[in-house]
């Protein structure tokens, strides 16, 4: 262990923000042969850090943002851990005044993929890089290996880069983490990773949902189950700990601690983003929003208090094959974890093309492989079928996950009337199955839509046998005009 107490300009990166994943960030860093220059607002979380685990590496401690920047070499390398907003804007300021031109600051929080292309503009006409860096992997992830998605200016990556692929998780000898594209397309990537696993996590739920309520199995049974899942195409760290969380018992109680948690699910915002920018980019991805108003529903505690007992009308009756039904409610899952994919990756190419950022779909899966919350043995798939297609217009296309579904389908469509018949909501199970339809349908019923924005709004039309624009005239004599 060595901890310096006064800059010397030899530490290779930054780390101000110590709190959990600043602090696991910085050992990763240390862990892995860095000196690392240590920053607080508070100095006592520096100074516990290097109290419990100053033996991790060679640490430079600093109490101020001066002492911060002269502990390190240039170009210097700052990595920000702070909350995103308002607390980020004033670090990245003080520090830029700080800093010199060709120095990098990299925000490794949750950000807005806007405010990160508004930094980044801000930051280049001062000289400075400015690089932000989706972590996923949590806590754990962050000590041990996380998936790192960094954007910003190429030739930033080329100081930065080795760094982060040293720390970050690795697969087959591949580091999760690439240069993902200008400016904000880390975060955009860091976002849309976020919605996907939001409705993972939904469809987890449902499925959970499912074997308690139509087949009443209890936590231990579902526990079997899940980790059953977990060996086979559904493998995944978000099944794995399903099994785990399904095990555990309450100690005050002697029940499953799933019992006794409240069933009202928190969100920090990113599905959120997720979806709104999905709205301002014309994209569907509606098993991502279905999860964000899942969560929003288990919110609205008074809301379902003041509606419980709301008549359910006239119910079915539970499977009497149950080893059946839970095969289907497996296939059922497994498609609809596929359209959530599918709907992410179409997100992240329209983003990538709306702000010309280039992105690698292929790369993306790859870093997803290890260290993230949605890393699954699937991903291999996904990034086999970009590396074949790079502009395959829809991951449900590509060969094996068309042939999943097609193997799903029978089971998929039974899982979701069975649940409507049991009054057991499956939200995102039922729209991603509607998704599919409408994906596949030879006709849909938007010509109609179309109909009526032309009768109240002189829209226009197109018509399927010739090209051109045309609008009705209805308050006239309704001959057609084309336009």
């Amino acid at each position: 262990m060595t901890v310096e107490h006064t800059a010397t300009s030899r530490a290779q990166i930054g780390v101000t923000g110590l709190a959990v994943m600043g602090s696991n960030i910085a050992r990763n860093f240390a862990r892995h042969g860095y000196t690392v220059a240590l920053h607080n607002r508070s100095i006592a979380k520096t100074d516990a850090l290097l109290a419990e685990h100053g033996d991790d590496g060679d640490f430079v401690r600093t109490e101020t943002i001066d002492e911060f920047v002269a502990a390190l070499e240039k170009p210097r390398r700052v990595l920000i851990m702070v909350k995103a907003g308002d607390a980020t804007d004033a670090v990245i300021d003080e520090l830029a005044a700080a800093l010199d031109p060709g120095d990098i600051i990299i925000d490794g929080g949750n950000a807005l993929y806007t405010d990160t292309i508004r930094r980044e503009a801000a930051l280049r006409a001062r000289g400075l890089h400015f690089v932000g860096a989706g972590i996923s992997g949590g806590e754990e992830g962050a000590l041990h290996g996380p998936s790192i998605m960094p954007g910003g200016p190429a030739e930033s990556y080329a100081a930065l880069g080795p760094l982060l692929e040293a720390i970050s998780a690795h697969v087959d000898g591949t580091p999760c983490c690439t240069h993902v594209g200008p400016d904000g397309a880390g975060h955009f990537v860091k976002m849309v990773h976020n919605g996907i696993e939001y409705a993972d996590m939904q469809l987890i739920g449902e499925a959970y949902a499912l074997l308690r309520n139509a087949l009443g199995y209890d936590a231990a049974a579902i526990a079997d189950v899940f980790a059953d899942w977990n060996t086979g195409t559904l493998e995944s760290y978000l099944i794995e700990i399903t099994a785990d969380v399904l095990r555990q018992t309450d100690a005050a109680t002697g029940k499953p601690l799933v019992d006794v948690i409240v069933d009202s699910a928190e969100q920090k915002g990113t599905g959120r983003w997720t979806v709104k920018s999905a709205l301002d980019l014309g994209v569907p991805v509606t098993g991502i929003a279905e999860a964000v108003f899942a969560r929003a529903l288990s919110g609205s505690r008074d809301q379902r208090a003041a509606a419980h007992g709301l008549a359910a009308g006239t119910l079915g009756t539970a499977p009497t094959d149950a080893a059946q039904f839970t095969e289907d409610i497996r296939a059922a899952l497994y498609a609809s974890k596929i359209v959530a994919y599918a709907q992410g990756f179409d997100q992240i190419a329209a983003g990538s093309t709306d702000y010309g950022w280039d992105i690698d779909r292929a790369a993306m899966a790859t870093i997803w492989r290890g260290g993230c919350i949605i890393r699954a043995q699937f991903l291999n798939r996904i990034k086999e079928a970009y590396d074949a297609d790079p502009a395959l217009p829809s991951l449900i296309l590509a060969p094996y996950f068309r042939e999943a579904i097609e193997a799903g389908i029978d089971s998929w469509r039974r899982v979701v009337v069975t649940a409507t018949t049991l009054g057991i909501p499956v939200p995102a199970f039922a729209s991603s199955l509607s998704y599919y339809d409408g994906l596949r349908a030879d006709r849909l019923p938007a010509a109609l839509t179309q109909g009526q924005r032309d009768f109240f709004g002189a829209h226009t039309y197109e018509r399927t046998d010739r090209p051109g624009k045309f609008h009705t005239l209805w308050s006239g004599d309704r001959t057609e005009i084309e336009v």
